[in-house]
């Protein structure tokens, strides 16, 4: 009797492992990496995605540069590679891959909370990155020294502002302005330092909660309106790319980021959508 007993227990027992084993075989599972600057509004949208599609897993690298990506992709090392301003599309697609454009976002000079001001103009960001002007009160500001904070040249953010700012476009920054390499340290360098001030998305300064504000320049806000009419014109795309087939996971997390219910989060998140 015990014999059938402890028999019966221990196949409930592997029915159980097995029965587990598949579901977790059949969860969705989509690797994500690429560039930082794109990182913010993706995380959002797989947040988004993993509470309609419960089963699926969404997981978001720490940043790969665009050749490592593109390799990464193709070696099968990740499912959709994250790029921005600048890709050369035709350049991909020749590579048998597929490039689906998600959004456009403003590139905004955000300041830490701390910050008096709401505006600047060309001339007056120059200043701060020239070591000209290092105190908040000498741009209308309280007394507060200013904390200059830049990406890496090669980073997309640096190079929209470096080129349709033309005052910015062969400066030579003070030694005091922190480089910050990736998108993720600028963002909490804002939050966290009073006087602080660092060119960022408007992804970003939307998933501040308050720690970080964004500047006017020259009386134009980084608004989506802003962008959609194209008076604000510091902006960078996103994009995901894909293998030309890719799998059903993948698949269906790109239907819901093109889909209403995508709209909206990318909306919620400070960008435009394509065709919006």
């Amino acid at each position: 009797m015990r014999d059938h007993t402890g028999s019966r227990i221990a196949a409930f027992i592997l029915s159980a492992i097995l029965s587990f084993a598949a579901q977790a075989q059949s969860a969705e599972t989509i690797v994500i990496d690429g560039s930082t600057g794109v990182t913010p509004l993706v995380a959002a949208l797989a947040k988004a995605y993993r509470e309609k599609h419960p089963a699926a897993a969404v997981e978001i690298g720490k940043g790969l540069g665009t050749k490592a990506r593109i390799q990464a992709l193709s070696d099968g090392k990740i499912d959709i590679a994250m790029a921005s301003h600048g890709l050369d599309v035709a350049d991909i697609q020749r590579q048998g891959m597929a490039v689906y454009e998600i959004g456009k976002v403003a590139v905004a000079f955000g300041v830490n909370a701390s910050v008096a001001a709401s505006n600047l103009s060309d001339r007056q960001i120059c200043d701060i990155y020239s070591g000209k002007a290092r105190n908040w009160k000498e741009l209308g500001g309280s007394d507060l020294v200013i904390a200059p904070l830049t990406r890496p040249d090669s980073e997309v953010d640096t190079e929209v502002v470096r080129d349709r700012i033309g005052c910015l476009k062969s400066l030579k920054m003070v030694e005091t302005v922190k480089v910050m390499p990736k998108a993720g340290e600028m963002a909490s360098e804002l939050a966290a330092t009073a006087g602080a001030i660092g060119m960022t998305s408007m992804t970003v300064v939307e998933q501040s909660q308050g720690r970080i504000k964004p500047l006017s320049l020259g009386g134009i806000a980084p608004t989506a309106d802003n962008v959609k009419n194209k008076t604000y014109a510091l902006t960078r795309d996103s994009f995901l790319v894909t293998k030309v087939s890719p799998s059903p996971a993948v698949a269906r997390f790109l239907e819901f980021v093109r889909s209403s219910a995508g709209e909206k989060v990318i909306i919620a998140n400070g960008a435009v959508p394509v065709g919006k």
